[in-house]
Protein backbone atom coordinates (compact mmCIF):
# COMPACT_ATOMS: atom_id res chain seq x y z
CA UNK A 1 0.00 0.00 0.00
CA UNK A 2 1.40 2.99 -1.09
CA UNK A 3 1.75 6.35 0.88
CA UNK A 4 0.49 9.89 -0.16
CA UNK A 5 3.44 12.36 -0.33
CA UNK A 6 3.03 15.18 2.33
CA UNK A 7 1.09 18.37 2.11
CA UNK A 8 3.74 20.53 3.32
CA UNK A 9 6.78 19.25 1.40
CA UNK A 10 8.14 21.66 -0.99
CA UNK A 11 7.57 21.69 -4.80
CA UNK A 12 10.46 20.37 -6.87
CA UNK A 13 12.28 22.96 -8.72
CA UNK A 14 14.01 20.59 -11.01
CA UNK A 15 13.13 20.36 -14.66
CA UNK A 16 11.10 18.09 -16.21
CA UNK A 17 13.06 14.99 -17.13
CA UNK A 18 12.64 15.55 -21.25
CA UNK A 19 14.09 18.66 -21.31
CA UNK A 20 16.97 18.65 -18.92
CA UNK A 21 19.46 19.46 -21.58
CA UNK A 22 17.39 22.41 -22.85
CA UNK A 23 17.14 23.64 -19.26
CA UNK A 24 20.76 23.06 -18.37
CA UNK A 25 21.89 25.26 -21.88
CA UNK A 26 19.23 28.15 -20.90
CA UNK A 27 20.65 28.57 -17.65
CA UNK A 28 24.18 29.46 -18.60
CA UNK A 29 22.86 32.59 -20.94
CA UNK A 30 20.22 35.76 -20.66
CA UNK A 31 17.99 36.29 -23.31
CA UNK A 32 17.58 40.27 -24.16
CA UNK A 33 14.33 41.07 -25.73
CA UNK A 34 14.19 44.97 -27.28
CA UNK A 35 12.41 47.06 -25.40
CA UNK A 36 8.68 47.66 -25.92
CA UNK A 37 7.60 51.21 -26.91
CA UNK A 38 5.19 52.68 -23.89
CA UNK A 39 1.55 52.17 -24.39
CA UNK A 40 2.28 49.96 -27.55
CA UNK A 41 1.09 46.71 -26.63
CA UNK A 42 3.76 43.91 -27.87
CA UNK A 43 5.51 45.61 -30.20
CA UNK A 44 8.83 45.60 -30.16
CA UNK A 45 10.14 47.81 -33.29
CA UNK A 46 12.97 50.14 -32.11
CA UNK A 47 11.73 54.75 -32.32
CA UNK A 48 12.78 56.39 -34.93
CA UNK A 49 16.28 58.15 -34.20
CA UNK A 50 15.47 62.55 -34.76
CA UNK A 51 17.66 64.74 -36.30
CA UNK A 52 19.14 62.21 -38.89
CA UNK A 53 16.99 63.06 -41.89
CA UNK A 54 19.39 63.79 -44.74
CA UNK A 55 19.14 67.71 -46.48
CA UNK A 56 20.10 68.48 -49.25
CA UNK A 57 23.39 70.83 -49.22
CA UNK A 58 22.39 73.47 -51.34
CA UNK A 59 19.36 74.67 -49.65
CA UNK A 60 21.05 77.49 -48.02
CA UNK A 61 22.06 79.04 -51.38
CA UNK A 62 18.59 79.16 -52.58
CA UNK A 63 18.18 81.83 -49.89
CA UNK A 64 20.55 83.67 -51.28
CA UNK A 65 20.47 83.56 -55.16
CA UNK A 66 18.06 86.16 -55.64
CA UNK A 67 20.08 88.69 -53.58
CA UNK A 68 23.69 87.52 -54.83
CA UNK A 69 21.99 88.01 -58.06
CA UNK A 70 20.64 91.89 -57.37
CA UNK A 71 24.33 92.39 -56.44
CA UNK A 72 26.04 91.03 -59.36
CA UNK A 73 24.30 92.37 -61.95
CA UNK A 74 23.49 95.89 -60.24
CA UNK A 75 26.92 96.49 -58.18
CA UNK A 76 29.93 93.87 -58.59
CA UNK A 77 29.12 94.04 -62.71
CA UNK A 78 29.02 97.83 -63.00
CA UNK A 79 31.42 98.65 -60.52
CA UNK A 80 34.12 96.54 -62.86
CA UNK A 81 32.93 97.83 -65.98
CA UNK A 82 33.58 101.28 -64.65
CA UNK A 83 37.18 100.19 -64.05
CA UNK A 84 37.65 98.66 -67.24
CA UNK A 85 36.14 101.99 -69.33
CA UNK A 86 38.33 103.81 -67.00
CA UNK A 87 41.50 102.62 -68.81
CA UNK A 88 39.95 103.21 -72.51
CA UNK A 89 38.32 106.00 -75.13
CA UNK A 90 34.83 105.14 -75.16
CA UNK A 91 32.28 107.37 -75.58
CA UNK A 92 28.46 106.89 -75.86
CA UNK A 93 28.15 106.01 -79.48
CA UNK A 94 31.22 103.60 -79.26
CA UNK A 95 33.49 101.24 -77.26
CA UNK A 96 36.41 102.44 -77.79
CA UNK A 97 40.68 101.48 -77.35
CA UNK A 98 42.65 100.55 -74.41
CA UNK A 99 44.98 104.11 -73.57
CA UNK A 100 46.22 103.11 -70.14
CA UNK A 101 46.20 105.70 -68.00
CA UNK A 102 45.67 108.59 -70.79
CA UNK A 103 42.05 109.11 -68.99
CA UNK A 104 44.14 109.74 -65.57
CA UNK A 105 47.16 111.73 -67.00
CA UNK A 106 44.24 114.15 -68.70
CA UNK A 107 42.85 114.54 -65.49
CA UNK A 108 45.94 116.18 -63.87
CA UNK A 109 45.44 118.94 -66.33
CA UNK A 110 42.01 119.03 -65.95
CA UNK A 111 40.88 122.66 -64.01
CA UNK A 112 37.45 121.36 -64.02
CA UNK A 113 38.39 118.02 -62.28
CA UNK A 114 41.05 120.10 -59.56
CA UNK A 115 37.83 122.21 -58.87
CA UNK A 116 35.52 120.11 -58.43
CA UNK A 117 37.89 118.41 -56.26
CA UNK A 118 38.17 121.46 -54.41
CA UNK A 119 34.38 121.69 -53.85
CA UNK A 120 33.73 118.35 -52.60
CA UNK A 121 36.81 118.38 -49.89
CA UNK A 122 35.59 121.58 -48.50
CA UNK A 123 32.08 120.01 -48.15
CA UNK A 124 33.60 117.64 -45.95
CA UNK A 125 35.73 120.15 -44.07
CA UNK A 126 32.86 121.98 -42.99
CA UNK A 127 29.69 119.77 -43.02
CA UNK A 128 30.99 116.69 -41.55
CA UNK A 129 31.82 118.44 -37.85
CA UNK A 130 28.36 120.26 -37.99
CA UNK A 131 26.64 116.92 -38.52
CA UNK A 132 28.67 115.05 -35.91
CA UNK A 133 27.93 117.91 -33.27
CA UNK A 134 24.51 119.72 -34.19
CA UNK A 135 22.84 116.31 -34.37
CA UNK A 136 23.86 115.41 -31.15
CA UNK A 137 22.55 118.33 -29.86
CA UNK A 138 19.14 118.68 -30.77
CA UNK A 139 18.94 114.39 -29.82
CA UNK A 140 19.86 115.14 -26.19
CA UNK A 141 16.81 118.21 -26.27
CA UNK A 142 14.11 115.86 -27.54
CA UNK A 143 15.27 112.80 -25.52
CA UNK A 144 13.63 114.76 -22.36
CA UNK A 145 10.39 113.41 -21.30
CA UNK A 146 7.63 116.45 -22.12
CA UNK A 147 4.59 117.29 -23.97
CA UNK A 148 5.85 118.55 -27.14
CA UNK A 149 8.74 116.10 -27.48
CA UNK A 150 6.84 113.84 -30.09
CA UNK A 151 5.77 117.04 -32.14
CA UNK A 152 9.47 118.40 -32.12
CA UNK A 153 10.91 114.89 -33.55
CA UNK A 154 8.67 115.14 -36.21
CA UNK A 155 9.52 117.97 -36.88
CA UNK A 156 13.00 117.56 -37.21
CA UNK A 157 12.89 114.59 -39.45
CA UNK A 158 10.12 116.03 -41.62
CA UNK A 159 13.36 117.09 -44.34
CA UNK A 160 14.53 113.50 -44.49
CA UNK A 161 11.52 112.01 -45.96
CA UNK A 162 11.17 114.98 -48.35
CA UNK A 163 12.77 114.49 -51.82
CA UNK A 164 16.19 116.12 -52.87
CA UNK A 165 14.57 117.86 -55.83
CA UNK A 166 11.71 119.59 -53.72
CA UNK A 167 14.11 120.92 -51.33
CA UNK A 168 16.53 122.13 -53.77
CA UNK A 169 13.80 123.72 -55.18
CA UNK A 170 12.02 125.04 -51.81
CA UNK A 171 15.61 126.51 -50.82
CA UNK A 172 15.68 128.27 -54.37
CA UNK A 173 13.29 129.84 -54.58
CA UNK A 174 13.72 131.10 -50.36
CA UNK A 175 17.11 132.40 -51.64
CA UNK A 176 16.72 133.83 -54.58
CA UNK A 177 17.08 137.35 -55.52
CA UNK A 178 13.24 138.15 -55.18
CA UNK A 179 12.64 135.07 -52.61
CA UNK A 180 11.81 135.18 -49.26
CA UNK A 181 15.33 135.43 -47.14
CA UNK A 182 15.76 138.63 -49.49
CA UNK A 183 13.10 140.29 -48.74
CA UNK A 184 13.11 139.44 -44.83
CA UNK A 185 16.71 141.02 -44.79
CA UNK A 186 15.76 144.15 -46.88
CA UNK A 187 12.65 144.70 -44.76
CA UNK A 188 14.45 144.32 -41.49
CA UNK A 189 16.89 147.05 -43.21
CA UNK A 190 20.05 144.70 -42.74
CA UNK A 191 21.15 145.03 -46.64
CA UNK A 192 20.87 147.91 -49.30
CA UNK A 193 20.27 145.23 -51.93
CA UNK A 194 19.61 141.67 -52.25
CA UNK A 195 22.33 138.59 -51.20
CA UNK A 196 23.35 136.34 -54.55
CA UNK A 197 22.74 133.14 -52.18
CA UNK A 198 22.48 131.61 -55.44
CA UNK A 199 24.57 133.57 -57.77
CA UNK A 200 27.72 133.97 -56.19
CA UNK A 201 30.30 131.34 -56.68
CA UNK A 202 30.71 131.17 -52.55
CA UNK A 203 27.89 131.71 -51.25
CA UNK A 204 25.82 129.48 -54.12
CA UNK A 205 28.39 126.66 -51.78
CA UNK A 206 27.77 127.64 -48.71
CA UNK A 207 23.72 127.78 -49.29
CA UNK A 208 24.02 124.22 -50.52
CA UNK A 209 26.06 123.19 -47.19
CA UNK A 210 23.54 124.79 -45.41
CA UNK A 211 20.66 123.06 -46.95
CA UNK A 212 22.66 119.64 -46.85
CA UNK A 213 22.82 120.28 -43.05
CA UNK A 214 18.80 120.72 -42.72
CA UNK A 215 18.37 118.10 -44.67
CA UNK A 216 20.07 115.64 -43.01
CA UNK A 217 19.34 117.00 -39.13
CA UNK A 218 17.19 114.68 -37.94
CA UNK A 219 18.75 111.54 -39.75
CA UNK A 220 21.44 111.91 -37.79
CA UNK A 221 19.32 113.18 -34.98
CA UNK A 222 17.01 109.75 -34.81
CA UNK A 223 20.62 107.89 -34.85
CA UNK A 224 22.10 109.96 -31.65
CA UNK A 225 18.63 109.38 -29.57
CA UNK A 226 18.76 105.30 -30.25
CA UNK A 227 22.09 105.64 -29.07
CA UNK A 228 21.57 108.31 -26.47
CA UNK A 229 18.54 105.50 -24.84
CA UNK A 230 21.53 103.26 -24.09
CA UNK A 231 23.63 105.48 -21.31
CA UNK A 232 22.95 104.28 -17.91
CA UNK A 233 21.07 106.61 -15.91
CA UNK A 234 23.09 105.80 -12.82
CA UNK A 235 26.09 108.01 -14.73
CA UNK A 236 24.20 111.03 -14.95
CA UNK A 237 23.25 110.74 -11.14
CA UNK A 238 26.54 110.68 -10.14
CA UNK A 239 27.26 113.44 -12.17
CA UNK A 240 24.56 115.28 -11.00
CA UNK A 241 25.91 114.37 -7.06
CA UNK A 242 29.23 115.95 -7.89
CA UNK A 243 27.76 119.11 -8.71
CA UNK A 244 28.49 118.77 -12.55
CA UNK A 245 26.63 121.21 -14.53
CA UNK A 246 24.98 121.15 -18.36
CA UNK A 247 27.94 121.56 -20.00
CA UNK A 248 30.55 119.21 -17.70
CA UNK A 249 27.58 116.55 -17.73
CA UNK A 250 27.37 116.52 -21.48
CA UNK A 251 31.20 116.23 -21.84
CA UNK A 252 32.15 113.81 -19.36
CA UNK A 253 28.83 111.71 -19.47
CA UNK A 254 27.49 111.89 -23.16
CA UNK A 255 30.08 112.25 -25.22
CA UNK A 256 32.08 109.57 -23.76
CA UNK A 257 28.61 107.30 -23.91
CA UNK A 258 27.74 108.10 -27.99
CA UNK A 259 31.54 107.76 -28.88
CA UNK A 260 31.11 105.03 -31.12
CA UNK A 261 28.00 106.36 -32.66
CA UNK A 262 29.76 109.84 -33.21
CA UNK A 263 32.40 107.71 -35.40
CA UNK A 264 29.84 106.28 -37.26
CA UNK A 265 28.14 109.70 -38.09
CA UNK A 266 31.31 110.83 -39.23
CA UNK A 267 31.82 107.72 -41.78
CA UNK A 268 28.25 107.98 -42.64
CA UNK A 269 28.39 111.98 -43.34
CA UNK A 270 31.59 111.96 -45.08
CA UNK A 271 31.00 109.47 -47.43
CA UNK A 272 27.75 111.61 -48.44
CA UNK A 273 29.53 115.04 -48.19
CA UNK A 274 32.17 114.12 -50.99
CA UNK A 275 28.91 112.96 -52.72
CA UNK A 276 26.72 115.58 -52.67
CA UNK A 277 24.84 116.26 -55.94
CA UNK A 278 21.09 117.28 -55.93
CA UNK A 279 21.49 120.58 -53.38
CA UNK A 280 24.48 122.23 -56.16
CA UNK A 281 22.78 120.49 -59.36
CA UNK A 282 19.14 122.37 -58.23
CA UNK A 283 20.32 125.49 -56.87
CA UNK A 284 22.38 126.50 -59.59
CA UNK A 285 19.66 125.33 -62.08
CA UNK A 286 22.44 122.78 -63.46
CA UNK A 287 24.60 125.18 -64.46
CA UNK A 288 27.31 124.31 -61.59
CA UNK A 289 27.75 128.11 -60.12
CA UNK A 290 28.87 130.94 -62.20
CA UNK A 291 31.41 129.58 -64.90
CA UNK A 292 31.28 126.25 -63.32
CA UNK A 293 33.32 127.47 -60.63
CA UNK A 294 30.69 124.87 -57.90
CA UNK A 295 31.43 121.86 -59.60
CA UNK A 296 31.72 118.59 -57.78
CA UNK A 297 33.00 115.43 -58.31
CA UNK A 298 29.36 113.73 -58.75
CA UNK A 299 28.53 116.98 -61.08
CA UNK A 300 31.48 116.65 -63.41
CA UNK A 301 30.64 112.55 -63.60
CA UNK A 302 26.96 113.97 -64.60
CA UNK A 303 28.55 115.97 -67.43
CA UNK A 304 31.08 114.02 -69.11
CA UNK A 305 29.16 110.74 -68.31
CA UNK A 306 25.40 112.02 -70.10
CA UNK A 307 24.80 112.98 -73.57
CA UNK A 308 25.57 112.20 -77.14
CA UNK A 309 29.00 113.74 -77.01
CA UNK A 310 29.52 111.41 -73.43
CA UNK A 311 33.11 110.40 -73.25
CA UNK A 312 32.19 107.92 -70.76
CA UNK A 313 36.17 106.64 -70.74
CA UNK A 314 37.19 109.73 -68.87
CA UNK A 315 33.77 109.65 -66.71
CA UNK A 316 34.17 106.01 -65.44
CA UNK A 317 38.55 107.67 -64.31
CA UNK A 318 36.76 110.63 -62.30
CA UNK A 319 34.70 107.53 -60.85
CA UNK A 320 37.60 105.56 -59.88
CA UNK A 321 39.73 108.65 -58.70
CA UNK A 322 36.78 109.38 -56.09
CA UNK A 323 36.38 105.64 -55.31
CA UNK A 324 39.87 105.69 -54.49
CA UNK A 325 39.31 108.80 -52.06
CA UNK A 326 36.32 107.82 -50.35
CA UNK A 327 37.94 104.03 -49.83
CA UNK A 328 41.08 106.34 -48.52
CA UNK A 329 38.53 108.33 -45.87
CA UNK A 330 37.08 105.30 -44.45
CA UNK A 331 40.17 103.18 -44.30
CA UNK A 332 41.54 106.47 -42.15
CA UNK A 333 38.84 107.00 -39.93
CA UNK A 334 38.68 103.33 -39.15
CA UNK A 335 42.63 103.83 -38.30
CA UNK A 336 41.01 106.64 -35.90
CA UNK A 337 38.88 104.97 -34.66
CA UNK A 338 40.72 101.90 -33.56
CA UNK A 339 43.49 103.62 -32.00
CA UNK A 340 41.08 105.38 -29.77
CA UNK A 341 39.36 102.21 -29.15
CA UNK A 342 42.30 100.60 -27.87
CA UNK A 343 43.55 103.90 -25.82
CA UNK A 344 40.60 103.20 -23.71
Amino acid sequence: MTSAPAADSPPSDSPPSGSAATGSAAAGRRVLLPPRRPGGGGSTQTPHRAGRTHRWWGTPWLFLVLGLTVTLLFVLFPFLNTVVLAFTDATMVRGGRFIGLGNFARLAEDHRFWTALLNSSLYVVCVVPVMVVLPLLLACLVSRPGRFVGMFRTAYYMPVVMSAVVVGLIWTNLLDSRGLVNELLSWLHLVSSPVPFVTDRWLLLFSAMFVTVWTGLGYYMVIYVAALANVSPVLYDAAAVDGAGPVRTFLSVTVPGVRGTMALVGVLSSVAAFRVFSEIYVLSGNTGGPGGEDLTMTMLIQREGTGLTARTGYAAAVSVVMFLITLGMLLVQLRLQRREGDAE
